[in-house]
């Protein structure tokens, strides 16, 4: 009967960290006369606290929040353990 080794690996946790952001407003003011033109606003900038309903309009054109574009930046961060500092001898 030959015995059998099992190796388990001990993953280091990781997670990722969500940024979004909205940047130009992409609101076509125009779309009623068939047309497309777009009110420059390069930024979403809320208009009141966080958690109310004036966070979800512009403060530089008024429209909500949905109309500007969103762009999600992902980052993973590593919770790994560094190995102890070796003292080359040397206490």
């Amino acid at each position: 009967m030959r015995k059998r080794q099992v190796v388990l690996r001990r993953e280091e946790p990781t997670r990722s960290v969500r940024t979004v952001k909205y940047g130009e407003c992409q609101k076509n003011h125009a779309a009623s006369v068939g047309g497309y033109a777009v009110d420059g606003c390069r930024e979403f900038m809320a208009s009141g606290e966080e958690g109310t309903g004036a966070a979800l309009a512009c403060a530089a054109c008024g429209c909500h929040r949905s109309f500007h574009k969103r762009e999600v930046e992902t980052e993973v961060v590593c919770e790994c353990s560094s190995p102890p500092p070796s003292n080359n001898g040397t206490t």
